[in-house]
């Protein structure tokens, strides 16, 4: 899909102003109160033989979308797998802070949402990074006011909050909208119904104070709502095939990846054996996931939002790469995106080579990846 260079120019310039697709995850940011934390933590210590590299520093949000490293840190999947290579973590609030983290080699690998990936890929030209595997999909739902809004038709004319102009919810609340032939400015989120950019921490407020009718917004955020009395109108997963969309994946530096591929391949399978034990212990992953973010952010989620959020995402290795064409897809729809160049986005190899090891099938990377 590759655009000109004058059209990329501009998609630059419009993705600078707006800013777009670069804070996915600021999205998921309830029960959060950390700062952007660039200090190195290990929660193991490292035993045996080293791989090619002394240490791996890898980013991941605090929040639930992120659970496969929340728990992978927690119960030692990843350390038990580098050996003497020493896991060092970060966590972030936002996308473009963990994409600078990698940019400067501040992190190596990291979990991060498919829009901030697909903004660090095509401005550097796709020199930046690769994505490498899977995490998370689903988890992202619209949840209203049961008094003002009874049915989806009811949307129309109401105000909805989405948490960022241009990012991962924001553009599917938008395409949303377009199917049900309502217009809306993308920009400026008037129109037929008031797209109002809400940081997720204060959205729970602002739904209570009647400030919005409602959310278009990822856990646990969407829970929370659920928990002040909101109803749950729509999951985004009903309107992806087979109920699956990417909002997590994972992420490399490609210095990283060419120097050190064996500590790579030993993350992947780290994160492999992680989502294998999380989809085989729900309970005890979910209490290990619930700790780390203690750990990570100073605040536990209480069990009325940690349950249901929970629940809705579904934790794999598939990067679901025909899903982040089809977000692509619908910023450019939207306006808010220049058409990009994806092609070479993905190198899955490492990750199928781990499946492969583990007895599991390929995964597919959309003819996105490198050739």
């Amino acid at each position: 899909m590759p655009a000109n260079s004058a059209s990329w120019r501009r998609g630059l310039a419009a993705v600078a102003a707006l800013p777009l697709l670069a804070l996915a995850a600021t999205a998921c940011g309830y029960g959060s109160t950390a700062k952007d934390d660039t200090s190195d933590k290990t929660n193991v210590a490292a035993k045996g033989k080293k791989l090619s590299a002394d240490t791996v520093k890898i980013g991941y949000f605090g929040n639930l979308t992120h659970g496969t490293a929340l728990v992978g840190n927690q119960k030692g999947f990843f350390q038990k797998e580098l050996k003497g290579t020493q896991a060092q973590y970060q966590i972030f609030n936002a996308g473009p802070s963990e994409i600078e983290a990698l940019n400067g080699g501040s992190i190596d690998i990291g979990w991060i949402g498919p829009s901030p990936s697909i903004n660090g890929f095509t401005k550097s030209q796709g020199k930046s990074l690769r994505i490498i595997g899977g995490s998370a999909s689903g988890g992202v739902k619209l949840v209203v006011n049961p008094k003002t809004i009874k049915s989806l038709d009811d949307v129309k004319g109401k105000k909805i909050a989405t948490p960022q102009l241009g990012n991962t919810q924001d553009v599917a609340f938008l395409n949303w909208i377009a199917e049900k032939g309502w217009k809306v400015d993308a920009n400026s989120g008037k129109g037929d119904v008031s797209v109002v950019r809400t940081d997720n921490k204060i959205t729970p407020d602002a739904y209570k104070s009647g400030s919005i009718d409602g959310a278009w917004v990822p856990e646990p955020t969407a829970s929370k709502l659920v928990a002040e009395g909101g109803k749950v109108l729509l999951d985004e997963s009903d309107l992806w095939p087979d109920k699956k969309f990417v909002i997590t994946n994972i992420i490399v530096s490609q210095k990283f990846l060419k120097e050190h591929p064996d500590v790579v391949e030993a993350v992947l399978r780290g994160s492999v054996k992680t989502n294998a034990w999380i989809n085989a212990n729900p309970d005890e992953a979910k209490a290990a996931a619930n700790k780390q973010l203690a750990a990570d952010s100073g605040k536990a989620l209480p069990t009325s939002v940690l349950d249901p959020a929970w629940k809705s995402i579904q934790f794999t290795d598939d990067p679901l790469a025909s899903t982040l064409d089809t977000e692509a897809a619908h910023a450019v729809k939207a306006g808010l995106l220049e058409k990009p160049d994806l092609n070479g986005i993905y190198d899955l190899a490492p990750l199928n080579k781990v499946l492969k090891a583990e007895g599991k099938g390929a995964v597919p990377d959309a003819g996105l990846g490198v050739k």
